[in-house]
């Protein structure tokens, strides 16, 4: 069982359904092997928000558009607590042109990958990143390569 604790710190509102990232959640921790009950936060935000917390944790002064901190080890009346997952909701929308279905779908690709590393999945090299891609669009039922757009953010920061 995934207990799943969502919070909306972002002006933008209606993009995501709770039941909707829940069953993904769920359907993500059977297919990484997850058999204990598990919880992991959700924090939706803006880009001076996530900005921040990129700069202290990752010392990169720009607004990204998830960020996933593990909690490895980390216990709580019985229940393993992954972490959490921070997505910006301002990126998501510039990224998507406010294109709110394509946002929607981005938000999904994004628990999805946050989710995934806060179960170990790195993609730190090119059979690490193919390996995620895999794993994502099997998660969201799509071809590997409409679910990894990360050197095109990339580009677009530079």
């Amino acid at each position: 069982m995934v207990h799943l604790d969502v919070r909306n710190e972002s002006a933008r509102r209606g993009l995501w359904r709770r039941d909707v990232l829940q069953r993904l959640a769920e359907r993500i921790c059977a297919g990484e092997g997850v058999c204990e009950e598990v919880e992991l936060s959700l924090l939706f935000c803006d880009d001076p928000f996530i900005t921040e917390l990129n700069r202290q944790y990752r010392n990169k002064p720009h607004a990204t558009d998830v960020l996933a901190f593990q909690q490895p080890g980390k216990t709580c009346h019985g229940v393993r607590v992954l972490g959490d997952i921070v997505i910006s909701l301002e990126s998501v929308e510039r990224f998507c042109g406010g294109d709110r279905a394509a946002m929607r779908q981005e938000i999904r690709l994004l628990f999805s990958h946050g989710l995934l590393h806060l179960l170990g999945v790195t993609h730190g090299d090119a059979a690490a990143t193919r390996r995620m891609k895999d794993k994502q669009a099997q998660y969201l039922g799509k071809n590997p390569e409409d679910v990894w757009h990360y050197t095109k953010t990339a580009a677009r920061r530079q």
